[in-house]
């Protein structure tokens, strides 16, 4: 990394930590083979230095995946979370063909009333392991002391 990095956020593309005994890397917005879509946030089980093709194509080195929709408009609030919905619903279905079930998490720019209602059955039910309103500090910083922990 260059000592000067103002405007490294602008090109930023992943980032790596160690938890416990185990590595980590997380990588934005990631085509995943399994899928055949994009996906916004993947959490590889591997050290950075070691990520590679190899990695993104090994299903079994997927910890988490996530949906980040940043829009903070209510009134699209709901087409987000159901966009969102179907591309964690997609994930959950690629992975369990393969008996896999890696963390799935949401984070959304606006979160109304009736989303906040499905979000939080599909919490309960373990359908959805976290989530959050990107615009409540609490929740912010909660959902990422979940990723860094897992």
């Amino acid at each position: 990394m260059p000592s000067d990095d103002a405007g490294i956020e602008l090109t930023l593309r992943g980032l790596s930590w160690s938890v416990a005994s185990s590595q980590r890397t997380l990588k934005l917005n990631l085509t995943v083979p399994l899928v055949a879509k994009n996906v916004d946030l993947c959490l590889f089980d591997c050290p950075a230095i070691e990520f590679s093709n190899s990695i993104v194509n090994d299903p079994s080195k997927y910890v988490a995946l996530g949906e980040l929709k940043g829009g903070i408009d209510p009134a699209g609030a709901d087409e987000h979370w159901k966009t969102a919905g179907t591309a964690l619903a997609r994930i959950r279905e690629a992975f369990s063909k393969l008996s896999l079930n890696p963390h799935l998490f949401y984070v959304g720019g606006a979160i109304e009333a009736a989303m906040a209602e499905e979000i939080w059955e599909r919490l309960t039910s373990g359908w959805l392991e976290n989530a959050a309103n990107l615009t409540n500090e609490d929740q912010i910083s909660s959902i990422a002391q979940w990723v860094c922990a897992i």
